[in-house]
């Protein structure tokens, strides 16, 4: 506005200029010169940055929207671009991660719970200013043979049916020298991550008389996962 101001204040001087008694012809170098100041100063006024009323700090500084992403589905988050990397989390759907670099074609690297993990675009919706966002190279494709694979040997369950507690042992197989850990899984989630060499897991929980549970165990290294059959328990 102050720079407008100035732009209409130069530009009544000129015009005032034209009216007074003129003791000889204006100079046309001059008349031009007061011309294009104020067409410069119009100019300045209509290009300077728009400041956020909100924000004091913001004022002539541009305000840019942080990149974000977020998934429909749950949806795995990595080490790397592609199924071939270690899998470091997964995202839930409407749950919104920054975006913090771009792997061409279609990967986000983005900021999780479990730290920087990588979201393939197929399933990811970014918003917020993504141009800003810098690119990055991939890491190296992880080199060897994924677990191999889990048998179970025994499963017990003891059924507590005046609580409603249960007690759950399974017991596998480590036919595996190359895993990283395991990973045990109830009614479909991950309910526990057991270092390498692990063959017994042990947890109580809650199960009615007539209902019933069921169990598997993943292995997994950075180059993949095995997974054991379904177990199905009763109570």
């Amino acid at each position: 506005m102050k720079r407008i101001s100035i732009a209409l204040l130069l530009l009544s001087l000129v015009i005032t200029s034209c009216n007074l008694p003129a003791a000889g012809p204006t100079d046309p170098k001059i008349a031009t010169a007061a011309a294009l100041t104020v067409q410069a100063a119009v100019n300045s006024a209509n290009t300077m940055p728009v400041a956020d009323p909100g924000d004091p700090d913001s004022a002539g500084t541009p305000t840019y929207s942080k990149p974000m992403a977020s998934v429909g589905e749950v949806t795995n988050c990595r080490t790397g671009p592609g199924t071939n990397y270690e899998r470091i989390t997964q995202l839930i759907p409407n749950e919104i991660v920054v975006i913090i670099g771009f792997y061409p074609p279609n990967y986000w690297i983005v900021s999780s719970k479990a730290g920087p993990c990588w979201l393939s675009g197929l399933y990811a919706t970014p918003a917020g200013s993504v141009a800003s966002v810098p690119t990055v190279t991939a890491p190296p494709t992880p080199k060897g043979n994924a677990p191999q694979g889990i048998s179970f040997q025994k499963w017990d369950i003891l059924c507590d049916y005046a609580t409603g507690a249960a007690q759950v042992t399974l017991r596998w197989s480590d036919k595996s020298e190359t895993e990283a850990g395991y990973r045990v899984v109830r009614n479909g989630d991950i309910v526990a991550e057991l270092p390498a060499n692990s063959t017994v897991f042990n947890e109580t929980i809650t199960l009615l008389a007539g209902q019933s549970v069921e169990y598997s165990v993943i292995a997994f290294n950075e180059i993949g996962t095995t997974s054991s059959s379904v177990i199905t328990l009763n109570c």
